[in-house]
């Protein structure tokens, strides 16, 4: 394990979060204070743009894998999510992506973006699971949905299907919900969806909500007291200047603490 001097180096501006949803911003030092009686760790990442021209994006996925491998080897992953635009455009790049990804160290889990271009039929097929899709790993529910298309729209995540999911997940004590465009006006490409929005904040157990897409948004947002993170990019031409990955580590007592990896460094603490 790496020991507390390591740790406060390669880590910044971390969040604590409270069951309640109250947000404590850390400094690296009071995040090194919170590295016990963990329950559950995950990594999130998004926006690889396997295939974009100019980018080298074989590159972008080695790193990536390859950098949570180390963090795994020093701090044990239950799972990790790979949060929309895994390839860019063409649907011939998903085997060779795919190929990447297995390279993880823990099983992943997948949502499908703008830039992952593919009906959700063949999407199902190639993946082996739904476009929107449930899972439950230790006392935690994660709902992952689609907010695309074939085309590439924008889209809502289909609500019927989400609220479905909540009410027959509602007595779990975590849920953590996957969609890759957010659905409130935080940044130029996101979405407004009011009835989205509304219903995050009706199930006292949603803990967070995942977004990829603003390459260049890595923080911590609000919908009332649910929060809503960002994780920059590990791949594709544009974007935050480095190129990282999220974590997420569940304490006992409901809490957790959330950073980015950036990519070997730690920034963007938060704790709820």
């Amino acid at each position: 394990m790496p020991t507390r001097r390591e740790f406060i180096r390669h880590i910044s501006s971390a969040s604590l979060v409270m069951l309640g949803g109250s947000v404590l911003k850390l400094t690296p030092t009071q995040a090194a204070g919170f590295k016990k009686d963990i329950v559950l760790r995950f990594a999130v990442a998004s926006d690889g743009h396997y295939g974009e021209k100019n980018t080298d994006y074989v590159s972008f996925f080695e790193t990536m894998t390859g950098n949570v491998t180390k963090f795994h080897q020093q701090n044990p992953l239950d799972f990790c999510v790979i949060n929309g635009d895994i390839i860019h455009d063409e649907k011939d790049f998903l085997v060779p992506a795919k190929a990447q990804l297995d390279k993880l160290p823990v099983k992943y889990y997948v949502t499908k973006g703008n830039h992952d271009k593919v009906s959700d039929d063949y999407w199902n097929a190639f993946w082996g699971i739904p476009v929107n899709h449930d899972v439950t790993i230790k006392e935690s529910v994660l709902l992952l949905a689609t907010t695309s298309n074939e085309k590439g729209e924008y889209l809502s995540p289909n609500l019927d299907w989400m609220k479905a999911k909540l009410e027959e997940h509602k007595q779990q004590k975590n849920i953590f919900v996957f969609i890759h465009i957010p659905q409130a006006k935080w940044a130029k490409f996101s979405l407004e969806t009011p009835a989205f929005l509304e219903m995050m904040q009706q199930y006292k157990n949603i803990r967070g909500v995942f977004h990829g897409h603003e390459h260049e948004e890595d923080g911590v947002k609000m919908i009332g007291a649910v929060p809503c993170m960002f994780d920059s990019h590990f791949g594709g031409s544009w974007g935050t200047a480095y190129k990282g990955f999220r974590v997420v580590e569940l304490m006992r007592d409901g809490s957790y603490l959330t950073y980015i990896m950036n990519p070997t460094k730690k920034i963007n603490q938060a704790s709820f």
